[in-house]
């Protein structure tokens, strides 16, 4: 059970978060989106346990991390939020 969430690179999730971050206009709006998207993750997987291996949080910042540089993943980049 703990293989798969030292699997998680912690320099790369602190790199990806940084990203995050810097690539928001508001630190605050960042830090809440990735709360609500941990949090809708946490309830969609709560039936499967095996997908709670990894902290949803964690998961959150990697979707995230990865939508904002690979846009195809998403389809439509929201430019309203800016």
């Amino acid at each position: 059970m703990m293989q798969k969430q030292s699997s998680v690179n912690s320099a790369e999730l602190s790199r990806k978060s940084e990203e995050l971050i810097k690539a928001s206009s508001n630190r605050y709006r960042a830090v809440v989106q990735v709360a609500n998207r941990a949090k809708r993750r946490r309830f969609e997987d709560f039936d499967s346990f095996d997908e709670q291996l990894v902290k949803p949080v964690i998961c959150a910042i990697l979707e995230m991390s990865d939508e904002l540089t690979q846009p195809e993943i998403i389809g439509e980049v929201d430019t309203n939020s800016r």
